[in-house]
């Protein structure tokens, strides 16, 4: 079975990371996206899902699936809900993506394993990964961003706090991604790093 390379990107809310993924994904890599498989592991019919009704209130749940917005609110206004959230999801999480790793080297046809984890440095996730990149982007960029995703800017605040500021997490990085520019900017930087890793492995 072919050992891939495993490299985490992360960052900040809005930097980039996405793109970064699907560029990475363009080049032949198997690619993991966190927030998904957190989506797919929190059906409400799902033990962990019961276990987080349970502790949360029936309210949580909107036309039969999780409401996360009124998740986000409980967990911000209450600082023991949000752990007892992220020590039910997080060991999961690891665990789906391990499990990713193992199907993507039996394929023996990917370039590397990429897997988006905002908050890498947060759960102390970094040991699972050969190499971590970090996107920085500048913050009025990141606010705009996300707002054109049709989010809050209160809601930009609330999960910054949840993290590492951006240049923490870059100094704790093997690799980091600049993306103040166009995306085509960002991905050259995302070729020339996937050269010089292909030519780590030879």
């Amino acid at each position: 079975m072919l050992k891939l390379l495993k490299i985490a990107i992360t960052g900040g809310v809005a930097s980039g990371k996405t793109s970064v993924c699907k560029f990475f994904q363009e080049l032949g890599a198997f690619v993991v996206d966190t927030d998904k498989i957190t989506h797919e592991i929190l059906a409400p019919d799902s033990n962990l899902g019961k276990k987080i009704i349970q502790e949360f209130g029936s309210e949580v749940l909107k036309n039969g699936i999780f409401d996360r917005q009124i998740i986000a609110k409980k967990v911000f206004e209450n600082s023991k809900l949000l752990q007892f959230l992220e020590e039910l999801v997080h060991p999961a999480v690891f665990c789906r993506v391990k499990e990713f790793y193992t199907e993507a080297c039996k394929k023996n046809k990917y370039t590397f394993f990429v897997v988006e984890v905002p908050l890498l440095f947060e759960i102390q996730g970094e040991s699972f990964y050969d190499y971590v990149v970090t996107v920085i982007a500048d913050e009025t960029l990141s606010r705009e961003r996300f707002q054109k995703k049709g989010f809050l800017n209160i809601e930009y605040d609330r999960r910054m706090k949840r993290q590492l500021s951006p240049n923490q997490k870059a100094k704790k990085s093997n690799y980091i991604f600049k993306n103040n520019g166009s995306l085509a900017e960002l991905q050259k930087q995302v070729i020339a790093l996937n050269q010089i890793l292909q030519q780590s492995k030879e």
